[in-house]
């Protein structure tokens, strides 16, 4: 049975058929500040929430290319920083039989809708513990982001090196 599944396997990438695999999603980089420190906890605030989205993918062998997805999240009350907190969530993808923009696609969008989850998760768990209220980040729609930067030409479908790309 082994036999077969190794034949099947063999099969199927010598016929040229996409493949994607999620090999390791790892916290590459993880800041929170709290720049008022027990000031902010003294006042009366009126939070106001910024969050900016990144992303960059670096080819690190033939079929394999790493994708981080950063997410800044700032809260203010008028001009002071109540807090901030910056995730860089990664993931190491395996890709085979897909190129161009195809490839492109893939890696900017199911690739950063993979990853966002955790970022989610992280910006929450850190916000608790600075001692905020729960933080729910809401979904992003990585179609749109992506048609959006094609459109505005900042995706390059080539994928040889390194890009980056911000929404």
């Amino acid at each position: 049975m082994t036999e077969d599944n190794t034949q099947a396997a063999t099969g199927d990438e010598q016929s040229g058929t996409p493949q994607f695999a999620v090999q390791r999603i790892y916290l590459k980089d993880l800041s929170f500040e709290t720049p008022m420190g027990p000031a902010v906890f003294q006042k009366k605030v009126k939070p106001e929430l910024n969050q900016d989205i990144g992303l960059s993918t670096t080819k690190l062998g033939e079929d394999h290319y790493e994708v981080e997805l950063t997410l800044t999240v700032t809260v203010k009350d008028g001009e002071d920083t109540i807090y901030l907190a910056e995730v860089h969530q990664a993931g190491i993808f395996m890709v085979k039989g897909v190129e161009g923009p195809e490839l492109a696609q893939l890696l900017n969008t199911l690739c950063p809708a993979t990853l966002f989850p955790y970022v989610r998760e992280v910006i929450d768990n850190v916000v608790v513990k600075g001692n905020f209220p729960a933080l729910i980040i809401p979904p992003i729609n990585f179609e749109t982001l992506f048609a959006r930067a094609m459109a505005e030409g900042e995706v390059k479908t080539g994928q040889q090196g390194s890009e980056t790309v911000t929404h």
